[in-house]
């Protein structure tokens, strides 16, 4: 089992493979308001029904905590509210759901974000969800969008063999492209 030092190491790793996953890291988007922005923060997600270890139709919902870079240097913090259907999800894997996140920045921008796709890959054994789609109002509209979501590292939780995971935290990586 991993300590606390452990966790974070993992965690640490994982943020870099997961960035090496997207198009650019968030510190690295560089165009104007119209542009790149590129987002890196932390979710809270909660199932329903509860994840178990059978896939089955599930809808997801988030709150996200943002820190996005606009253009070199300059910085927000940003909320976002992800909504999505997946048809099949467990607590190992999320398929085919797309989804909605609406994005509001700090400044009072707003980026509305359609996701038509998600794929599930395992890197050191956790699962990374990656969603495509595209902006279709506010900052960055008619721009392609991805959005990388990490799982925790470790064991399954217990829920997943019992009642079913109803929540969880996640690190989470919005990059909207020219």
């Amino acid at each position: 089992m991993l300590g606390r030092r452990g966790i974070a190491v993992t965690l640490g790793s994982l943020m870099l493979v997961g960035s090496s996953l997207v198009w650019a890291p968030a510190g690295q988007a560089t165009t104007s308001e119209g542009g790149s922005v590129g987002c890196a923060g932390r979710s809270e997600g909660r199932y329903d029904p509860p994840l178990t270890l059978l896939p089955r139709p599930t809808h997801v919902h988030a709150d996200v905590m943002y820190t996005c870079t606009l253009t070199p240097g300059r910085t927000v913090s940003a909320t976002a509210s992800f909504d999505s259907d997946a048809p099949e999800a467990s607590c190992v894997a999320v398929s085919g759901g797309g989804g909605t996140e609406t994005v509001r920045y700090a400044d009072g921008g707003r980026s509305l974000i359609v996701y038509d796709s998600a794929t599930t890959v395992r890197v050191a054994g956790v699962p990374v969800v990656i969603q495509r789609g595209r902006v279709t109002e506010g900052r960055g509209q008619g721009h392609p969008a991805q959005r990388t979501v990490t799982g925790l590292p470790g064991e399954l939780p217990t829920e997943c063999l019992t009642s079913g995971l109803r929540e969880a935290g996640n690190a989470v990586q919005l990059e909207i492209r020219p």
